[in-house]
Formats: C-alpha cells, structure tokens, sequence
C-alpha cells in the first residue's frame, strides 16, 4: 500500500477541520509553504506565530478532505467518478481533474505532478494521509455506504497484485475506453456540484483543455 504522511506541524490544524486519526511523520518546511503558499517563515516565535495563523487560516480552503484527483479526459475515469457519485448518498467524496489548475496545490503538497496521476489516480484523505492507484480507488470505496464500502475489504490482498492489474487496466484505457480533448465533466454539467475545481470549469478556464 503505498502510504504517505504530509506534515506533521499541520496536524494540530485540523481540529477545526474535524480531522483526525492519522500517524503524521516529520516533514520539511517546504510542505507548509504549499499549504499557505507564501515564503517559508523565518525561525522567531513571533513570526512562526503568524505563520500559524497563516496557515490556519488558508488550509482548510485550500486543502479540502477526502478528494479524488483523477485524469478528466479519460472516459473510463470519468464513468468511475459518475459511479461513485451515484453511490456516495452522503457525499462524502468530492473530486478534481488532474488537468485543473485546482488540483496544483494538492499535487506540490504531497510532492507529484500530473503525470503521476496520469498514471494512478490519487485520493487525498486528508491533510496527513493520500494514496495511490489500486489503494485509491478502494479508500473511496470504504467511505461509501454498504453494499459498496465492502469492496475496500479487497485491500488485504497485497498492493502489488492489485497494483500490476490496475497498472495494466490503466495504461490500455485510452485505447480501449477513449479520451476526449477537454475535461469530460463539462459535458455532465449535473456533476460540478461535487467537484472542487467548478468554478474554474464553468469559467472555462484551464481545466477545460489537456
């Protein structure tokens, strides 16, 4: 399973987020400059009081939980997202195509770039806490309600198996599912109230082109 932790000095943030359960680890500096966005404060108490507040501030905003970054001009991703939308009667999951410029600060945050999501998609759980490919898509099963969340017992089975068949699925999708030029969400406009980078879509801006 491949398991990252993001920084460990957030963590004391996420109260007002409701956030919690996760085993931080330590981590540079540079993780919060992302979160903030702003330069990395200098080391007085007064300053790293401010950048506390900073970021406490910014965070929640920019860094929402339990969000599915995927490729949006894929036709079998887009047919999965659809599907747990239709799933998740609670909506605890929302969503962002890779291709947007929203999905940027989540992709510095936990240290990736597009081309990596091309490749698995990724599940940010929160702000301590994302996954990869196979394990992804079956932490987004696991908040959906039952029948569905069985499907994440299918973790036990060990990553790589379940890796390889995702890996192989992935790399032939195009060809066997298609692709559009633009993110396909823009033609399921019903879809946008789920997704963290609407806004931007509905603007046309960059989210709209590959």
């Amino acid at each position: 399973m491949l398991t990252r932790t993001l920084a460990g000095r957030v963590r004391p943030l996420l109260a007002a987020a409701g956030l919690r359960g996760y085993a931080p680890r330590a981590a540079p500096a540079a993780d919060l400059v992302v979160v903030g966005d702003e330069e990395p404060p200098p080391s007085t108490a007064s300053s790293a009081s401010a950048a506390t507040v900073s970021i406490a501030a910014t965070a929640p905003t920019v860094l929402q939980p339990r969000v599915l970054i995927y490729d949006g001009v894929c036709h079998l991703c887009h047919r999965g997202v659809k599907w747990v939308i239709k799933a998740d009667k609670h909506a605890k999951i929302r969503f962002c195509c890779v291709q947007s410029k929203a999905a940027e600060p989540y992709l510095r945050l936990v240290g990736m770039d597009r081309e990596d999501v091309l490749r698995r998609v990724l599940f940010i759980e929160g702000p301590e806490a994302y996954y990869e490919g196979s394990t992804a898509a079956l932490k987004v099963a696991s908040y959906l309600p039952l029948p569905y969340s069985a499907l994440s017992s299918l973790l036990i089975i060990p990553a790589p198996l379940r890796d390889a068949i995702y890996d192989y699925v992935a790399k032939n999708r195009y060809d066997w599912f298609g692709k559009d030029d633009e993110c396909i969400v823009t033609k399921n406009k019903e879809l946008l109230e789920r997704f963290i980078d609407r806004e931007e879509m509905l603007g046309g801006g960059p989210s709209n082109s590959f």
